[in-house]
């Protein structure tokens, strides 16, 4: 399987879900803000997005203009937040705050779209 569609079939999915969860359990949002004081949780947190961005760079960094650049796009997001998370943990987390708290709804419906742009892409269910 190409790695384009793969990742747009992991990222895909996990959106629509991440949507879901935080859609039927808005309590974990601010549970998440809340356990990102905790320095434990907070350079767990950062690793892991570190890992997962540096992986989806190293095997699917293509800058052209179609789904491949959403895929590559998460990636280096995901490698960013984690560097500021791991290196500047106070402001990132006070970012993502302000972040959070102004543009909540517009992120959501972010997030369900990219899922389910990704998904029509990979599985094809409508023809574009």
């Amino acid at each position: 399987m190409d790695n384009s569609i793969f990742l747009a079939k992991f990222w895909g999915w996990y959106l629509l879900i991440f949507f879901l969860i935080l859609t039927l359990n808005p309590k974990r949002i601010k549970q998440v803000f809340n356990d990102l004081k905790d320095q434990k949780f907070l350079i767990l947190t950062a690793f892991i997005a570190i890992v997962i961005g540096l992986i989806n760079i190293l095997f699917h960094n293509i800058w052209e203009a179609n789904y491949k650049l959403v895929i590559t796009l998460i990636g280096w997001s995901a490698l960013f937040i984690g560097l500021a998370l791991f290196s500047f943990p106070k402001p990132t987390v006070a970012w993502l705050n302000y972040i959070n708290v102004k543009l909540v709804q517009v992120l959501y419906t972010l997030l369900f779209l990219i899922g389910i742009f990704l998904l029509n892409t990979a599985y094809g269910i409508v023809l574009m």
